[in-house]
């Protein structure tokens, strides 16, 4: 009888080890996988002060746009929404624009205006609102609001944007930071219509098979930081080389956030720069 006894505790320790080495193994795969996800592994960082530091509140100005706000339907039975300006005539030509983790404020609609009037009025450009309305100055706020994001969601919000923007658009992407990471994540969701992306220090997909659903090169205007790093953007380039998709990209000499006139870390020699590449790589998308 002991030696049945026994037989059973041997097969039990054996049971749950192996049913601890699952679980440990099912947990190192899903971290390789969200590691590998651009957007959602940004979430990690907001905990970090350092990395909230890169984000002093916004400098407030005065602002009139050329576009309005527009709503449209999302698979999910709630409306999106974005900031619209139309090309001088009718155009099959879009860019969408993807906000930094402080909402559709007006720096985005800015820089919404200032892509269209620099691409000559012939492209549509919307600026999606990936959260629903809800815009901050504050650091912490923006960091919740960005923690607070649901991915399906944000997911719906493209996806009802490009079908606004209609089945016969040719759709480039650019964002900043959170909408960095969209700019990319946008361009694999739009399959065949997608023309371009700009990614301006935001994480990248680094997923082979992802991207290789790539419809488009890539634009990557980076810079230097320890947490969109030179080592994150090596494996982005190799992911993307394996992938055969084709892949430019500088890292600045100059902070996360650079690029954004109301950042009081903004650099306006870099942003030229970058801003001179954003806009040549899109001229070359719309011709």
């Amino acid at each position: 009888m002991s030696k049945i006894i026994l037989l059973f505790q041997f097969s039990l320790l054996g049971l749950l080890g192996w049913l601890f080495f699952q679980s440990e193994e099912k947990q190192a795969n899903n971290e390789i996988t969200l590691c590998h996800t651009g957007p959602s592994e940004m979430i990690a960082f907001l905990d970090d002060p350092k990395f909230v530091a890169f984000h002093p509140a916004p400098i407030a100005f005065d602002f009139e746009g050329l576009g309005k706000m527009v709503t449209f339907p999302a698979a999910d039975g709630k409306d999106a929404s974005g900031y619209l300006i139309k090309s001088k005539e009718p155009s099959n030509q879009w860019l969408f624009v993807y906000q930094e983790w402080w909402g559709l404020n007006d720096n985005i609609k800015e820089e919404a205006d200032k892509f269209y009037n620099d691409l000559g009025g012939k492209v549509n450009v919307l600026a999606l609102d990936m959260y629903d309305g809800k815009v901050t100055s504050n650091p912490q706020e923006a960091g919740t609001f960005m923690r607070g994001t649901d991915e399906k969601r944000l997911e719906n919000i493209v996806l009802a944007a490009k079908n606004f923007a209609g089945k016969d658009a040719k759709i480039a992407n650019v964002g900043w930071c959170f909408g960095g990471a969209w700019s990319l994540k946008s361009a694999l969701l739009l399959g065949q219509q997608n023309v371009g992306s700009i990614i301006y220090y935001g994480m990248p997909v680094r997923d082979v098979e992802q991207l290789k659903k790539l419809n488009s090169d890539v634009l990557g205007l980076f810079a230097t930081e320890e947490y969109i790093s030179k080592a994150v953007i090596e494996e982005f380039a190799a992911a993307m080389d394996k992938a055969g998709k084709s892949l430019e990209y500088k890292i600045f000499d100059a902070v996360h956030g650079f690029a954004n006139p109301s950042n009081a870390k903004h650099d306006k020699e870099a942003t030229k720069e970058a801003y001179g590449m954003a806009l040549s790589y899109l001229q070359g998308k719309f011709k």
